[in-house]
């Protein structure tokens, strides 16, 4: 990130040191060498990469005429402004919440979902918390925020800057953009244990009164279903609603257990979530050990009559987004091949067109050597096709274990 942003604190120490925060907190994940890490980074960051972009080659805007100049003149000085994005969060935080529009909580809301403190909460409670929230900025260092033993009424999150709390002990911890400290979700009192103090000038807060705080985390959380199985937790949805006029809601998966999230492919998928297939596919690896996990529970799905095109649907899509998965992975080449053999068996010509086209479409040119110890020696593969078959030349069979297997040779390949 560029140095020349210091004015945006993040920390006064050029290295800082990632510190220990409480359960009740966010851990600090944004450190930067420039001392500071904000959206305005981000802008400037952005742009300073883009400048050895090659441009060359693509095809060229059509230039405005005169009369349009003045006005994009206004235009361009409003976008050029890195601060442009932060500035207009800064304007949303300082109208009281009662005149907060629609417009203005969407902009706190993609500010806020980016810092720690707000990590771990569904986007219905982050909005609500965005339509309450007030903005404090304490211009000194070495400001006193709150006491040792003060009673509690509010729960802040750092935008900007510094805090250090001091215990009684004497440990201390330091807390930077994005970390939260104050009151927990509940209605009893509640002290203070240190002492809270600001470690830099124009260290910026956002501050949610106890009573909004305890009742959006307690009764907004309605918006979520969550599924059980044997007391335990095996699925939590939330109900979303992505217009005003109420045709578009519906429920989202946002946590399951594995099998959950693999049994959920064949399910419903409401209006709200139409690309959950797509986005597990790309996805899986960080949760699965294996992607045979998927492939078994779908072949043995596919015997089931009311399931099977579903089923048909989810490998289809998974070798169009992700075909090295199966290219690279001779267990998933068997499996592809199984499945190809129940869509042949169950008569789906055209699924298993669709599936070969596919197949074709992503295959990727591969060279490979085979020696034979003599002109005699087996080949270990057959092939089939030819100008009197009327098709190009392909790999039938491949011996298990042969050399021709152990080189790459792979049944379908074409020659």
């Amino acid at each position: 990130l560029p140095a020349d942003l210091t004015k945006m604190h993040l920390t006064d120490n050029p290295h800082p040191q990632v510190t220990h925060v409480p359960s009740s907190q966010s851990g600090c994940s944004i450190a930067s060498d420039s001392g500071s890490s904000s959206l305005s980074d981000i802008y400037q960051a952005t742009e300073s990469e883009m400048g050895d972009v090659d441009l060359t080659g693509l095809p060229e805007a059509p230039v405005d005429s005169e009369d349009e100049e003045e006005e994009e003149d206004e235009d361009i000085d409003r976008t050029s402004d890195p601060l442009l994005g932060r500035d207009v969060v800064r304007e949303c935080l300082e109208k009281e919440p009662a005149d907060k529009t629609d417009d203005d909580i969407e902009q706190l809301l993609e500010f806020m979902h980016q810092l720690p403190a707000f990590a771990n909460m569904t986007m219905s409670v982050r909005r609500e918390l965005c339509s309450v929230m007030i903005f404090e900025v304490v211009e000194q260092a070495g400001a006193i925020i709150l006491e040792d033993g003060q009673e509690l009424d509010s729960w802040y999150v750092i935008l900007n800057g510094t805090v250090e709390i001091s215990y009684p002990d004497g440990k201390s911890e330091s807390l930077c953009m994005g970390n939260s400290f104050g009151i927990t979700p509940s209605l009893d009192k509640q002290y203070m244990n240190g002492v809270v103090r600001t470690k830099v000038d124009d260290c910026q807060f956002v501050c949610i009164a106890q009573q909004d705080y305890w009742r959006i985390l307690n009764h907004v959380e309605k918006n979520t279903h969550k599924v059980e199985e044997e007391g335990e937790i095996v699925m939590v949805k939330e109900h979303r609603e992505l217009d005003r006029s109420g045709t578009r809601k519906g429920h989202i998966v946002i946590k399951a257990t594995p099998e959950r999230l693999i049994m959920h492919l064949i399910e419903e998928h409401s209006i709200v979530d139409p690309t959950y297939i797509e986005d597990f596919l790309l996805t899986y690896r960080t949760f699965l050990t294996s992607p045979l996990e998927v492939g078994n529970k779908l072949l043995e799905w596919f015997t089931v009559d009311s399931l099977r095109d579903k089923v048909t649907r989810v490998v289809l899509l998974w070798v169009n987004n992700h075909f090295n998965d199966f290219e690279g992975d001779p267990a998933m080449t068997r499996f592809l091949e199984e499945f190809e053999k129940n869509l042949e068996d169950t008569k789906m010509k055209g699924h298993l067109r669709l599936l070969n086209i596919a197949c074709a479409a992503k295959a990727k040119w591969r060279q490979i050597t085979l020696q034979k110890p003599s002109r005699d020696s087996p080949l270990f593969f057959s092939l089939l096709g030819g100008s009197d078959k009327g098709f190009g030349i392909f790999v039938e069979t491949v011996e298990m274990g042969s050399k021709a297997a152990e080189a790459g040779l792979k049944r379908g390949d074409q020659v």
